[in-house]
């Protein structure tokens, strides 16, 4: 028991943490029935801001803290409120993407002021006394984040059982109706419950930042592991969500010490991911389920007549065609465009046609790019062959990363997928049969085919416009056929393709497949591209700036799919500067938060353009909102 303390202590430190972060993020879902996907990014503000006031600045630490939690926090939470009721009637993808947004720009921001190279540190300021407990050195800040933990969490319940404005909060969520005809304001209400869970937030983060290196990524994923904790509470319960940070602290403690070697070294970090991911497998589905929302009816998105797609599709092919002539130096980029708008056209097919939300693509293309490295280099497999069978390695993680879909509503599908990308990240990337643990790199062979010069960095290109064309013209007439409409009765009215005898699950499940499949096939493509790839090539929250870039691209197939891959590609590459894609970042969040808050009245093409195009196209004009928006 002696050699098993000292992990118990580590644990219970980083599981109070965790715990209170979870009871923040479930009392803001529990009120507003939005979830949070920047929960980390306030924790991170909050360690940043302390760091700022405490170490830069000397203030003493309880004045800093206090700033933070008592100041910072409140604002936050008002913002949010704010942001959360102008976004709470919009869809699910638009929903995830203000969020996801802030995030984004929060990473970015602190990057840019902060630097990412800089080393900083947080000394522990809440006390370094030492109390021996059974040869276990157990110090005083550890004692009082324990202290604070549980002190939080019986305050917040003690509220919501037994005070009116608890009552309220729950209230809120039952039936908001009968509350604002009992004279309490709903507003005012949800107003209270995320200025207290930001706090909760913040306070996480304070408390956290002696225990870390501090780093925009290291601790927003940090905090991000109490989805883990707030799955235990099953994103309701506020003593269980405490108690499951507990047993996650705890849990990844004692594995850190009897697993250190293998595919199990990789559990203490993932340890949050695979419990998120295990309770949304096997919930029932009334505990998870999410309440039936009156959404805004989604209708087509206007096209331009069909002479205008077919000469702008002319057009762009013909301007690829004359790449290889005038990119110089930016061929590869231009590869890797193309390699992109594969990648972004897998993830329309969920997000733009079916209303599903999938933040773990960057993961699809890790395996493609690894699996076809192993079946090349490793076993000798011809190129074509290997193509596809790395991409049809994907499937079956595809078709279950559908299940929570399946069972659940599409918010616990975004929470699977975020967690699946992580946990893949931290357990499978070191293995022998993906990127292995030396860092070394994957070797991604180009094809050899005498009669044809494909190894060229000219060749290759031409091979993968050809892929590209092959592709785009499928996922088009897709979109366009049978199983396109029943993508887009998915995303209106699950309950009415149900009601009409199609299949949901069939359908949920088919098109996850099918886009696991293109996205593992265009890791493969970009892998030849680059000749080399390692793991640090595919971080799980660069999923976030992809899904970002999906949703905030205007136009239908393929039109947002090449301007996606031309903002991820293209402009990088083109445009010189320091912290170049840190600023890109910073645009394409801001974009997706402003796209989110804006309504989808001010987001249809004007009328004006619409009746000149429809004249010219002679086709009758006609007036409609975005698809997925």
């Amino acid at each position: 028991m002696t050699t098993l303390l000292p992990f118990l202590v580590a644990g219970l430190t980083t599981g109070s943490v965790y715990g209170i972060a979870g009871l923040g993020l479930v009392l803001t879902y529990k009120t507003s029935r939005l979830f949070n996907f920047a929960h980390g990014a306030l924790a991170t503000i909050a360690a940043f801001l302390f760091y700022t006031l405490h170490v830069q600045h000397h203030l003493p630490w309880p004045l800093a803290a206090s700033i933070c939690v008592l100041v910072a926090g409140p604002v936050l939470g008002l913002a949010f409120e704010l942001v959360g009721r102008m976004i709470s009637d919009r869809s699910l993808p638009v929903r995830v993407a203000g969020t996801v947004g802030i995030l984004l720009v929060v990473q970015a921001v602190i990057s840019l002021v902060y630097g990412a190279t800089e080393t900083r540190k947080v000394p522990p300021f809440l006390g370094t006394h030492v109390l021996r407990v059974a040869n276990t050195s157990i110090t005083q800040d550890k004692i009082i984040i324990w202290v604070i933990g549980a002190a939080a969490t019986l305050a917040l319940f003690l509220v919501f059982r037994h005070t009116r404005r608890g009552l309220a909060m729950q209230a809120v969520v039952d039936d908001i109706d009968l509350l604002d005809c009992a004279g309490t304001s709903p507003v005012r209400v949800r107003r209270l419950a995320w200025v207290i869970g930001v706090s909760f937030a913040a306070l996480s983060g304070v408390l956290l930042a002696p225990l870390v290196t501090l780093d925009g990524v290291t601790l927003t994923l940090l905090v991000v592991q109490a989805f883990g904790a707030a799955a235990i509470g099953r994103f309701s319960n506020l003593p269980a969500t405490y108690l499951g940070g507990l047993l996650i602290g705890v849990g990844g403690a004692l594995c850190s010490k009897y697993f250190t070697t293998g595919l199990l070294a990789g559990i203490p970090t993932a340890l949050p991911f695979l419990v998120l991911f295990a309770v949304l497998l096997v919930s029932p589905r009334g505990r998870l389920g999410e309440r039936a929302a009156a959404l805004p009816r989604s209708v087509a998105q206007w096209r331009f007549p069909l002479p205008f797609q077919l000469a702008g599709a002319a057009a762009v092919l013909v301007l690829l065609l004359t790449v290889p002539g005038f990119a110089g130096l930016h061929l590869t980029d231009w590869t890797l465009f193309l390699t992109s708008t594969i990648l972004f056209l897998s993830l329309g097919l969920l997000v733009r046609s079916s209303g599903q939300v999938s933040l773990c693509h960057v993961g699809f293309t890790a395996i493609g790019a690894a699996a076809f490295s192993r079946l090349t280099v490793g076993h000798g497999l011809p190129w074509f062959a290997a193509l596809l069978l790395s991409a049809l390695v994907a499937v079956p993680i595809g078709a279950v990363l559908a299940i929570p879909a399946i069972r659940l509503s599409g918010l616990y599908l975004a929470l699977a997928t975020l967690g699946f990308g992580i946990l893949l990240a931290y357990m499978f990337y070191t293995q022998s049969y993906m990127f292995g643990g030396i860092g070394a790199g994957l070797t991604e062979p180009r094809p050899q085919l005498g009669w044809l010069d494909l190894e060229s960095d000219r060749g290759y290109y031409y091979l993968v416009l050809a892929f590209t064309v092959v592709v785009t013209a499928i996922i088009v007439l897709l979109v366009r056929s049978r199983l396109g409409r029943l993508l887009r009765a998915l995303a209106d009215s699950p309950t009415g393709l149900a009601a009409s005898g199609t299949s949901t699950n069939v359908t949920r499940v088919l098109v996850f497949c099918i886009s696991a499949f293109l996205a593992a096939a265009s890791g493969a493509l970009a892998g030849g591209a680059v000749s080399t790839v390692t793991a640090d090539s595919y971080q799980p929250l660069t999923s976030l700036v992809y899904f970002a870039l999906i949703v905030i691209s205007p136009g239908g197939e393929p039109w947002y799919a090449l301007l996606a891959a031309a903002g991820l590609t293209l402009v990088p590459s083109y445009v010189s500067g320091d912290n170049i894609a840190t600023c890109l970042q910073l645009v394409f969040g801001a974009a997706a938060l402003l796209l989110a808050v804006t309504p989808p009245s001010l987001r249809c093409v004007p009328a004006v353009v619409q009746r000149t195009a429809g004249q010219l196209g002679r086709r009758r004009p006609f007036t409609r909102g975005p698809r997925v928006n």
